[in-house]
């Protein structure tokens, strides 16, 4: 977990700072559409502004055997670190602000010509506040995280639940190689290879794990929205990164009825 403080504008260029100025004298910045913005203020959120991380991580190097499938430690390490790096210092600008919470937030991963083992971390997603005062933030003191949709941000809240952060786990692993007698073996037949589902199969679930880790760090009821994904990042073949993260949430207020769904038909 990275050190967090409020206060902290470390890294943030002055134009950056300029852009949390304006924001504070009023003008919000957001990349709601416009019915995700009309429902955070249905809600009783205001947004802030678009808030903003980054990290530039260097990725070590972990050697893998060939006939091994194993989680490459020093690679997963790697991944969460920026990752959280990047989503500390977002919710750092968030604090600057005064916010509540963030919603609508992307991670994402980037990689240059000019640097084969380093990738930029980018958080990003719009500061919210809520209108009556009311205290929504995560149980640790800093603004709540949700990669939820303005509509599903709604809905949550009617539903008398709230976010309390975004949780996430990482794996990188190597997959182990077939040797040559085996792929002769199996040529041309229908049979499943136990080797790689057993890899892939615990891959996905040490990712899993991990993230539910994080929510019942925080006390979570649940985690809503959850993404497994899986990326090569340019390892090779063999070494891919599972990646799960979703949206930690809590009940609050009294319990609510919930409306039965309405159908809707779309004539576009």
């Amino acid at each position: 977990m990275s050190d967090y403080d409020p206060t902290s504008l470390e890294g943030v260029p002055q134009a950056g700072r300029s852009r949390l100025e304006q924001n504070k004298r009023g003008l919000f910045t957001s990349d709601l559409s416009v019915a995700e913005f009309l429902l955070v203020k249905e809600a009783g959120f205001d947004p802030l502004g678009l808030v903003v991380g980054s990290s530039i991580y260097h990725i070590g190097f972990q050697q893998s055997s060939w006939k091994v499938s194993e989680e490459m430690t020093v690679l997963s390490e790697a991944m969460y670190s920026a990752r959280e790096l990047a989503m500390t210092r977002m919710e750092e600008e968030a604090d600057q602000l005064g916010a509540d919470g963030i919603v609508g937030v992307r991670l994402e991963v980037g990689r240059y010509d000019w640097g084969q083992d380093m990738a930029e971390f980018i958080a990003i997603g719009t500061a919210i506040r809520h209108r009556g005062g009311e205290l929504h933030r995560a149980p640790n003191g800093r603004p709540f995280t949700s990669d939820l949709s303005g509509q599903d941000f709604w809905t949550l809240l009617r539903t008398g639940h709230r976010p309390v952060g975004m949780v996430m786990g990482s794996c990188v692993y190597h997959v182990a190689h077939r040797g040559m007698l085996q792929s002769f073996k199996q040529m041309g037949k229908n049979v499943e290879l136990p080797n790689f589902t057993q890899a892939l199969y615990d891959a996905r679930e040490l990712a899993m794990e991990r993230m539910q880790t994080e929510a019942e760090a925080v006390k979570a009821e649940g985690i809503v929205g959850v993404q497994l994904t899986e990326r090569n990042h340019g390892w090779g073949s063999h070494v891919i990164e599972f990646f799960a993260i979703g949206t930690a949430i809590v009940p609050y207020g009294e319990e609510r009825q919930i409306s039965s769904p309405t159908p809707v038909l779309d004539l576009s």
